[in-house]
């Protein structure tokens, strides 16, 4: 029988004081857009799909919850506030002065996976700037932004930011096609060092490469834009640059300059956004909780061509930080937790912090344990399945973690991906037994698999329709029972397969072991984290 009781993936209750915190909030940051002049619009809750697909065709459909009206039509529950501000904007709004400073206070849905923890539905406030550009006007909606998050009294916040003009105008200048232009994109936003070394090897030293290699590496304060200068002759490259220092210099001009960095790796929505791009960080609080940008294309989508500006902030999360319990959730940006996957991965990890001169005899020690901090530092362990390590650093529990690539592939995540440290050595194979034509004819091949996602997306690049199997234990027993034509699991040196009789046929992925970070201590931790990855490089060497 169903539970009729509970509540729907990625939604909940709010009782009491968390009820109370999130309406503090709200009140908080609505009357700090009142003070900055913003007036609320309140917009359906229910919109055309249409209407989002021609504002974004690129908008990720499976995201989207979806309901069928009377007519026929498909219509979704709102996905994003800011593209129906845009189509009043530019449909309703003919006879206002411009700029129109508008501000909304509205929940969102979103289709969501119950294993990460995400929500499907959750109140957003944000602002929109309709009706005007250039750095005054950025200056005017970013204003806004650092004045919302201060009204909620947030430890230790930051805004960040970025340009989309930079990447658009290095890859532009590198001459990639689309598919490769989004893989290099993808690498760069989750600071995926090596891959990224990996995927701009075929284009050498030429300096397009050279930028793209740096820049994820280039998030800190004013001086990111002197180093990305000396790497570059772009025109669109150095004009963006200049751009962000004005305004850099004009944010702190106005008293933000210690609430204000740079990340040059900002490339998210690089088709939506067309100049400054900013994210914003409370303490407490595991991932961004606000995004905005300069998105001057939207509203000319529905008719009008106006240039607009705007951001929006997950009023939960920000509610959830300030009430967190205790000073653990709060920032000390001296303090450090890494998640170790338990194991051979910790094992090797811990000789690295070893070699690199950290006292790691407790940990070494067999005890039932799961926390320990190293003697003289800020630095706290944290022993844990390998799965759990990607959870604990993608919901800012810890900072960073060592981990699989592996899990990462199959489990996925918000985090950065900073470092491969080398060892863990293996790789995704698919196997079958000897002699056996999995690719050929007419029948859907059946392929069993701990590691359901990788095998799927695997088959996918490779436009094969398969049938996935889900095994926990001996995958290399399916074969052999006749249950699959073959199997998608790790291989290290191949002789479990050959005492089976199995053989490998096509290589998946090489793994090895990386160094994850949580998207929010890499920049409220910065020099902290750092020294952690340089030791660990240092054992390494």
């Amino acid at each position: 029988m169903r539970n009729t009781i509970a509540t729907p993936e990625g939604t909940r209750d709010l009782l009491f004081q968390s009820a109370r915190a999130l309406r503090s909030a709200e009140n908080a940051i609505r009357g700090a857009l009142e003070d900055q002049g913003y007036c609320e619009i309140v917009t359906p809750t229910i919109e055309f799909y249409d209407m989002f697909n021609q504002a974004n065709p690129a908008h990720d459909q499976e995201s989207m919850l979806k309901v069928i009206d009377r007519s026929g039509r498909i219509c979704v529950v709102r996905p994003d506030n800011t593209t129906p501000v845009a189509r009043v904007a530019a449909t309703r709004l003919d006879d206002a002065a411009l700029p129109v400073r508008l501000y909304y206070s509205q929940k969102v849905f979103r289709s969501v996976s119950g294993d990460h923890g995400h929500k499907g539905e959750f109140l957003q406030i944000g602002a929109e700037l309709i009706g005007a550009d250039g750095t005054e006007a950025d200056l005017d909606i970013l204003s806004a932004a650092f004045a919302a998050l201060a009204s909620t009294g947030a430890d230790s916040f930051r805004i960040e930011l970025g340009h989309a003009e930079l990447y658009k105008a290095l890859v532009a200048e590198l001459g990639v096609g689309e598919i490769e232009a989004e893989e290099i994109r993808r690498l760069i936003e989750n600071k995926s060092f090596a891959a990224l070394v990996d995927a701009l090897a075929p284009y050498g030293d030429v300096p397009a490469a050279r930028v793209l290699r740096a820049i994820p590496q280039l998030f800190g304060g004013r001086e990111v834009l002197d180093e990305v200068e000396k790497l570059t002759g772009n025109v669109r490259v150095l004009g963006a640059v200049a751009y962000l220092r004005r305004l850099y210099d004009a944010l702190s001009a106005a008293g933000y300059g210690e609430s204000i960095l740079i990340d040059l790796g900002l490339v998210h929505e690089m088709g939506y956004y067309t100049g400054v791009m900013f994210r914003g960080y409370v303490g407490g609080a595991g991932a961004a909780i606000l995004s905005g940008g300069r998105y001057n294309g939207l509203c000319a989508k529905f008719g009008r061509d106006l240039p607009a500006a705007g951001f929006g902030i997950d009023v939960e999360s920000v509610a959830e930080a300030a009430t967190a319990a205790g000073s653990e959730r709060k920032i000390d940006p001296d303090r450090v937790r890494i998640a170790l996957t338990k194991g051979r991965l910790e094992k090797k990890t811990v000789a690295l912090l070893r070699a690199a001169g950290y006292n790691t005899e407790e940990i070494e020690n067999p005890s039932r344990k799961l926390i320990f901090t190293i003697p003289d530092t800020r630095i706290e362990v944290v022993l844990a399945k390998a799965a759990d390590v990607i959870t604990y650093v993608e919901h800012g529990v810890c900072d960073m973690g060592v981990v699989g690539k592996d899990t990462i592939m199959e489990k996925g995540g918000s985090f950065y991906e900073m470092v491969d440290l080398g060892f863990g050595k293996c790789r995704f194979a698919v196997a079958t037994k000897k002699g056996k034509d999995v690719y050929g004819g007419y029948k859907t091949p059946v392929i069993a698999t701990k590691y359901p996602a990788v095998t799927k997306a695997f088959f996918q690049r490779k436009n094969m329709d398969v049938e996935t199997i889900k095994i926990e234990g001996s995958v290399e027993l399916a074969p052999l029972l006749e249950l699959a034509d073959a199997i998608v699991d790790i291989v290290e040196t191949g002789s479990t397969l050959r005492e089976n009789g199995l053989e490998v046929i096509e290589d998946v992925a090489p793994i090895t072991a990386r160094v994850i970070v949580n998207l929010a201590s890499a920049k409220l931790k910065k020099t902290a984290i750092q020294k952690v990855i340089s030791d660990l490089e240092a054992g390494l060497e």
